[in-house]
């Protein structure tokens, strides 16, 4: 059974309300069996990529001098899980060129709305606070390579 001592072997998630239950927030990558538990080999999502919201949208975004690519999604949805390595990559090959963010729409969903995003994970670029192009789903690296490249 779960212990609040094993929290500290998991990172990455939360107890549920009767912390009974551990809820992972990581993508698993393996797990194995050891001693007779299951341990969870987890990678990181998203790590440095910032986000943004309603109170930061305006400046962050849209008054932004460099162009920016924005991830719409959210935590339940497993290919955005799937696409935030790609953007994590992308961020750290784009550094000082593109910027990018991640809105979590179910957190901000007049910006998602106003947007019109009715699929996600959806990836915008913006470039001088305007929308100019869109991506709708877990599509490849190069997919999203070629969009970028094309307002830089």
């Amino acid at each position: 059974m779960a212990t609040p001592e094993t929290r500290r072997e998991v990172t990455g998630g939360q107890w549920s309300q009767d912390s009974l239950l551990w809820i992972v927030t990581q993508t698993p990558i393996r797990s194995r069996l050891a001693r007779g538990r299951i341990v969870c080999e987890t990678q990181e999502t998203a790590v440095g990529v910032l986000a943004v919201n309603e109170k930061t949208w305006k400046n962050l975004v849209l008054g932004s001098e460099s162009p920016v690519l924005v991830e719409f999604w959210a935590p339940w949805c497993g290919p955005c899980r799937m696409i935030h390595p790609v953007i994590d990559e992308l961020s750290r090959e784009y550094t000082g060129k593109l910027k990018c963010y991640k809105l979590n729409t179910d957190d901000s969903p007049a910006i998602a709305t106003q947007y019109g995003i009715r699929s996600i994970p959806t990836v915008m670029i913006f470039k001088n606070g305007e929308k100019k192009d869109a991506i709708i789903g877990a599509v490849p690296k190069s997919t999203l390579v070629t969009s970028i490249d094309k307002f830089l």
